[in-house]
C-alpha cells in the first residue's frame, strides 16, 4: 500500500532505513506480514510503503523508508528520508549489510544524530562469515549506543529479536529528541572506518563458486559473453515455451472446446443478431476476452516475469548495468539505466517510476524516452509473436532491430536537445545469490496479480469495445474516414483502424486485431511497426503524468503517433516497390 509523505502523521510510527540493497523490503515483509516487492536493486523503494506492526496488542505504523546512502537531501530519496527522520518518529530500525559495513555505517551514523530511539540490524551476517568477515557484535553495540541484532532475514533469522527489541524499546520512557551538530562527510567517513576497524576481522577464505562468478560477470571477459548467453536463454525460455505453452495447450482448449461451449450455451438463450454477435461473433466478448489475454498473451508474461525476478534476486541485472556503461554512456545516460530499460520489456510504468533512481532530470527524461518509444512491454511482445512468429521468425527479429535502433536515435536525439548534463555511474552491485525461494515466489505472485489488475481489466475493456465498435458499424464510418491513411499509406486492409482505436487503450491491442485479418507479410510487418511506435497506453499516459507532466506526457503521446504512422508508411512504400 503506497501513501504520500502527507499521510505520515500518526502519533507512533517505527521507520525501517538504510542502504539500498541491505534487505529492508524483506524484513519489512516479515515483520508485517504485507506483500511489498522485493528486489535486488537500487530504486526500488523510491517511494515508500506503510503497514502496521503489532507489538504487546498494539499497533503502530511501520515505515520502509527509502533506501539511501545518507541524508544530504541531494536526490529525491534522501530528501523523503530526511523528512521522515523530521516527522517525529517514535522508533528507528536501521539496517546494516555485514558484507559492507563501513559504508553503512555512514548513514547509520547520521540517523544516530538525531538522538531518536534505536535499533541496528546487522542483516546478511552469513554471506559475510562466508567472505571471512567477523564482526564482534558486543563490541559494535558499544561503540554505536544501540542494540546490534544478526540477522538472515531471508531466512527469518533474527526476526523474533528484532520484535522483542522493539516492544522493549517502547516500553522505555521517550527521551526529547535533540539533532545533534551535523558532522562533514570526512568526519563520517573517519568515524565509520574507525569503528569498522575496531569491530571487524578478515581472514582469507577461499571464494566459493558463486562469488567466483559474481567477479567475473563484471569485467569485460567472460562478462560480455556470459551476459549474451544469459539474454539468449532468457529469450528462448519466453519465446519458446510461451511458444509451446499457446500453441499445444491454451489454442487447442480455446478452439477446440471453449469456443464450441461458450458458442452453443449463448445460441440457446440469445437469438441470431447484435447481441449474439458481440457475445459470441467474431469479436466476440465471451470468445475473445479470453483468447487474447489468456491464450495469447499469458504465457508471455508469467514467463517473463519468471525470468525478470530471478535475474532480480540473484543480483545479476546490476552487473548488466555495469557491462552496458560504456556504451549507454554514448547514448547519455549512464550503466544504471540499463535496469529501467529491461524493465520496460515487462512494463512501462514500473520501468519509467524507476527512472528516480536516476541522477538528473535529463537522465531521467532521455531513459523514459527511450521506454515510451522503442520498447515493446511484455504483452506486445506476446502479441508480435503470435502475430510473426508462424509466419517469419526474421520479420519478428527485424521489428526488434527496428526497436533498437530507434533507442539509440531518441537517446541521441534527446541528449542533444535536452539542456543538463548526466553523471558519472553509482550502481550498487549486490551479492550474486541464489534467490531465496519464499522470496522469489511472492514476487512472481504478486507481479502477476498486478498484471491482471493493470493489463487484464483494460484489455477486456478493449475486446468489448472492439465488439461493439465491429458490431454496430461504427467501424466502418471510422475505416472511410482514415481510409486514406490506413489504406492507401499504411496498406493495410480499412479494418486494420480498429487497431489503431483499440492501441490507445493497450499497446498489444493494436497487434491482436491483425490476428483476425488476411494479411500478407508486408502487411503483416507494418502493423507491427505501427504498433511498435504508436501511443504508450492510458496507463502510461497516467504515468508519464504524475512523473513528469501533462506537457511532457502529450508530447510524448503525440510523438509516438506521428512516428508510428509516419515510419509505418515508408515502410509499406519502399515494400511496394518490391513486391
Amino acid at each position: 500500500m503506497n501513501h504520500t509523505a502527507k499521510a505520515v502523521n500518526d502519533e507512533k510510527k517505527i521507520l525501517l532505513m538504510g542502504n539500498p540493497n541491505v534487505g529492508k523490503s524483506v524484513i519489512f515483509h516479515k515483520l508485517t506480514g504485507m506483500e511489498v516487492e522485493i528486489s535486488n536493486y537500487a530504486g526500488t523503494t523510491v517511494g515508500f510503503t506503510k503497514s502496521k506492526i503489532k507489538l504487546d496488542g498494539e499497533e503502530i505504523d511501520f515505515i520502509d523508508v527509502p533506501g539511501t546512502y545518507s541524508l544530504e537531501s541531494t536526490s529525491e530519496a534522501e530528501d523523503v528520508a530526511v523528512k521522515f527522520m523530521e516527522s517525529n518518529p517514535t522508533a528507528i530500525v536501521c539496517v546494516l549489510d555485514s558484507t559492507y559495513l563501513e559504508r553503512n555505517l555512514k548513514l547509520a551514523l547520521q540517523i544516530k544524530g538525531y538522538n531518536i530511539p534505536m535499533l541496528f540490524v546487522l542483516n546478511l551476517i552469513d554471506v559475510s562469515e562466508r567472505q571471512g568477515i567477523h564482526i564482534d557484535i558486543d563490541l559494535l553495540e558499544k561503540e554505536l549506543g544501540s542494540k546490534v541484532i544478526p540477522a538472515v532475514a531471508v531466512k527469518d533469522k533474527g526476526i523474533d529479536k528484532i520484535r522483542q527489541e522493539l516492544s522493549r524499546i517502547l516500553k522505555e520512557e521517550k527521551t526529547t529528541k535533540v539533532v545533534e551538530e551535523k558532522l562533514s562527510n570526512e568526519e563520517l567517513w573517519k568515524m565509520a572506518s574507525d569503528i569498522t576497524n575496531k569491530v571487524q576481522k578478515t581472514v582469507k577464505v577461499e571464494k566459493n563458486i558463486l562469488e567466483k562468478l559474481g567477479d567475473k560477470t563484471i569485467q569485460p571477459f567472460p562478462g560480455i559473453p556470459i551476459a549474451i548467453v544469459i539474454l539468449l536463454l532468457s529469450l528462448g525460455l519466453v519465446v519458446g515455451v510461451g511458444k509451446a505453452l499457446r500453441s499445444f495447450i491454451l489454442l487447442p482448449f480455446i478452439t477446440d472446446l471453449y469456443t464450441p461451449f461458450m458458442t452453443n450455451i449463448v445460441s440457446r438463450f440469445v437469438d441470431a443478431g447484435i447481441l449474439r454477435n458481440i457475445l459470441v461473433g467474431e469479436f466476440g466478448i465471451l470468445i475473445k476476452g479470453i483468447e487474447w489475454p489468456f491464450a495469447l498473451i499469458l504465457p508471455y508474461v508469467f514467463l517473463f516475469y519468471l525470468v525478470i525476478s530471478f535475474l532480480e534476486d540473484s543480483g545479476y541485472l546490476p552487473r548488466i548495468g555495469v557491462l552496458m556503461d560504456a556504451v549507454l554512456s554514448r547514448l547519455g545516460v549512464q550503466g544504471g539505466s540499463m535496469i529501467p530499460l529491461l524493465l520496460g520489456y515487462g512494463c512501462a510504468v514500473p520501468a519509467i517510476i524507476s527512472t528516480r533512481s536516476a541522477t538528473s532530470k535529463k537522465e531521467r527524461l532521455i531513459v523514459t524516452l527511450m521506454i515510451s518509444f522503442g520498447i515493446p512491454c511484455v504483452s506486445q511482445t506476446g502479441a508480435f509473436i503470435s502475430l510473426l512468429g508462424d509466419y517469419s521468425i526474421l520479420m519478428l527479429i527485424a521489428v526488434y532491430l527496428i526497436s533498437f535502433l530507434v533507442i539509440v536515435a531518441v537517446s541521441k536525439f534527446a541528449d542533444k536537445a535536452i539542456k543538463g548534463k548526466t553523471d558519472p555511474m553509482v550502481i550498487e552491485i549486490p551479492n550474486l545469490l541464489i534467490p531465496e525461494r519464499k522470496s522469489y515466489f511472492r514476487k512472481l505472485k504478486m507481479r502477476m496479480k498486478h498484471f491482471f489488475y493493470d493489463a487484464e481489466v483494460p484489455m477486456l475493456m478493449g475486446v468489448i469495445l472492439a465488439a461493439i465498435v465491429v458490431e454496430t458499424g461504427i467501424l466502418i464510418r471510422v475505416s472511410e474516414w482514415i481510409e486514406p491513411l490506413v489504406v492507401n499509406w499504411l496498406g493495410l486492409p480499412k479494418e486494420a483502424s480498429l487497431s489503431l482505436i483499440l492501441g490507445i487503450i493497450r499497446r498489444e491491442l493494436a497487434v491482436l486485431p491483425l490476428l483476425e485479418m488476411n494479411l500478407n507479410g508486408l502487411q503483416m510487418f507494418v502493423g507491427s511497426v505501427v504498433a511498435l511506435f504508436y501511443i504508450p497506453c492510458l496507463s502510461v499516459v497516467a504515468i508519464l503524468i504524475q512523473e513528469f507532466n501533462l506537457k511532457t506526457a502529450l508530447t510524448i503521446g503525440l510523438a509516438t503517433i506521428v512516428s508510428a504512422l509516419t515510419f509505418g508508411g515508408i515502410i509499406n512504400q519502399i515494400g511496394l516497390l518490391f513486391i
